[in-house]
């Protein structure tokens, strides 16, 4: 059988582990993103001084204000040209136009300033649009469908060129930055944040793609891009976060730098980015740090830029390490949950989750390494539940096992007793030191005679009642009926240290409400109904003795009970005899008639016999 539990147990672990790594293989997808993701933003959530923005990335608003200073957007391209002059001129480290100008402008004299500011100016730097195909060639790819460049009248050169998408996880979230995607002859289109960041990083450290091998570099770090050329972006800035010593971006209207109310050296060394800064230009995107309150896609642009200045890429674990993961954690949990129950595998479950949690977050921070969380997780759970229900299914069925065999016979409350002590409950054989307590009519076979058999069982079972209230009363076990007489246990199923004191207490019990029976039998039948009631403590073996399959009874059997039923026997009405080993056991409690010795059948000697009169201190009986 515990073989039989065993291989079960192992069965249920490998299915669950091979489960959650099915679900892992196929993606994170459904509601799990939902959680893996939060998870992991919140893992890499800095504290205000760590998310910093650097003072050289700086952004310049096409805001409200500009816009009622300088009229409807679309403006004439001579506004952006003229500003881009004043800050190239300025010493601007390199500006960047966010703004898509695929087509040729209404006025020419406007393209024709800008392509004159493309062609002076190495360091400008503007839009490439990629419109992606509805259907991939292949999972993990991205295959772009066409390319909206700047119009062929601005004139810029391919290496002014970087592409501006933002791409969206199923939350509509903004997580990852895309470095490069492959134009009509695979040539690599670099992220417009890869153009700027390679203006702030020295020679050794520029961003490239590296074609022949097939990954992306940083000097001669690889950066860990997935297949699609994606790495995870930090974010500095949160959603309209106004700038101070510690977070914020330099932020200024274009109309005041334009006009001279901003000086364009004020830009000197820095990387520039100007674009939208208003609601109604449509651009804006929820990022990580607030995931729902949007933020402009400038914004966005110069978080990416101070991303990859940076350098703080962190390697996803790959499928060997996660499925590993998974399977050791399943094991794990199984045996945990094997050997603690109930509160304790709660504790267990506990510890696990927190070890988890931490090797999670420290591999993170001190490796830039991020484990899958959520799969992982929800494996060890599953087994965690698992083991709750099959706990529960266990413990209702001994439940059910130990309320057959003792709810006949003992107080529902001694039931509840022996399965929350964790007892065991043996159906065999045990030795066990008890109480045992025979109880008889004394006058029953006369008045049987005189009285028709329907009152004959109404008194019977009137005095049957009486003892076995009495018995339940102080948590005995009722073992049977024989015929008129009772015989009850106490110490046994469940423990009892003071069953000598039970068993009087219930035998006192039994004699004072016998009292009423027995008065109104005399009044009703003229014959007195009175109990003799014998008590003897000892070694005993209890069980379920009898028939295996057809009938067993839990009863006990042994010298004691010999000795108790003879006890009664020799009792005369209305007394209760206890032997010398049960009255020393309860000699301070109550108040004994020593009765001598006395011979009974079955004792080669006489034994000592005490008649009990009542509770010291109180009732005499």
């Amino acid at each position: 059988m515990k073989r039989k539990k065993m291989l079960q147990t192992a069965a249920a672990g490998v299915l669950i582990a091979l489960v959650w790594s099915l679900l892992y293989s196929l993606g994170s997808g459904g509601s799990l993103f939902f959680i893996e993701k939060p998870l992991r933003d919140l893992l890499r959530e800095q504290t205000d001084e760590e998310r910093q923005p650097y003072d050289e990335i700086k952004l310049i608003a096409i805001d409200s204000d500009s816009l009622a200073q300088l009229g409807q957007f679309p403006w004439d391209r001579a506004l952006y040209a003229e500003l881009i002059e004043q800050l190239a001129e300025a010493g601007a480290k390199a500006v960047f136009l966010d703004l898509v100008l695929a087509e040729p402008g209404k006025d020419e004299a406007g393209d024709q300033a800008m392509a004159a500011v493309m062609e002076r100016y190495s360091n400008v730097v503007l839009p490439v649009v990629i419109n992606f195909a509805a259907r991939q060639q292949a999972a993990g790819s991205i295959d772009a469908e066409s390319i909206d460049y700047p119009a062929e009248t601005i004139g810029a050169s391919r290496e002014q060129l970087g592409h501006i998408n933002v791409m969206q996880d199923k939350d509509k979230v903004v997580r990852m930055l895309t470095l490069g995607v492959p134009d009509e002859q695979g040539e690599m289109i670099p992220a417009a944040s890869v153009r700027l960041a390679n203006m702030l990083l020295g020679e050794q450290e520029q961003i490239r793609y590296d074609r022949t091998a097939g990954e992306w570099l940083r000097g001669d770090r690889r950066i860990p891009a997935n297949a699609r050329h994606q790495v995870e972006t930090e974010f500095y800035s949160k959603p309209y976060e106004k700038m101070t010593a510690d977070t914020g971006y330099d932020i200024q209207s274009f109309a005041d730098v334009l006009t001279g109310d901003v000086p364009a050296e004020y830009y000197e060394g820095s990387i520039v980015l100007i674009g939208p800064y208003a609601p109604g230009l449509q651009d804006q995107y929820l990022t990580p740090l607030n995931t729902t309150l949007p933020m402009y896609g400038v914004e966005i642009q110069a978080n990416m830029v101070q991303s990859l200045v940076a350098g703080k890429f962190f390697q996803e674990a790959g499928k060997p390490v996660n499925y590993s993961m998974i399977v050791l954690l399943t094991l794990l949990s199984i045996v945990l949950f094997e050997r603690f129950k109930g509160g304790q595998a709660s504790l267990a479950y506990g510890a696990i989750v927190i070890l988890f949690v931490l090797v999670w977050i420290e591999a993170y921070q001190l490796f830039s390494y991020i484990l899958m969380f959520t799969y992982s997780f929800m494996a060890m759970t599953i087994v965690f539940i698992r083991s709750i229900v099959i706990n529960y299914i266990a413990e209702k069925r001994e439940r059910d096992r130990v309320t057959n065999i003792f709810g006949r016979f003992v107080p529902r409350a001694v039931v509840d007793e022996m399965l929350a002590s964790g007892e065991e409950v043996k159906v065999g054989g045990q030795r066990r030191d008890i109480s045992v307590i025979f109880v008889d009519i004394r006058g029953f076979t006369p008045m049987s005679e005189k009285l028709e058999p329907e009152q004959v069982i109404r008194v019977l079972n009137e005095y049957l009642d009486i003892c076995t209230k009495a018995v339940f009363k102080w948590n005995g076990t009722l073992d049977k009926f024989i015929g008129d007489g009772v015989m009850a246990i106490f110490g046994a199923p469940v423990t009892q240290p003071n069953h000598p004191e039970l068993a009087v207490r219930a035998a006192l019990e039994m004699k004072n409400h016998s009292q009423k029976l027995e008065e109104r039998c005399m009044r009703q039948f003229g014959v007195p109904v009175r109990f003799g009631i014998g008590i003897h403590s000892g070694p005993a073996v209890v069980g379920n003795i009898g028939s295996d399959g057809l009938r067993l009874d839990y009863t006990a059997i042994g010298d004691t009970v010999n000795l108790a039923a003879r006890l009664e026997a020799n009792a005369k009405p209305g007394q209760v005899l206890i032997s010398e080993e049960t009255r020393q056991r309860v000699a301070s409690s109550f108040v004994f008639q020593p009765m001598g010795e006395m011979m009974v059948k079955g004792k080669a000697q006489p034994v000592l016999v005490a008649e009990v009169i009542g509770e010291k201190g109180g009732d005499k009986g």
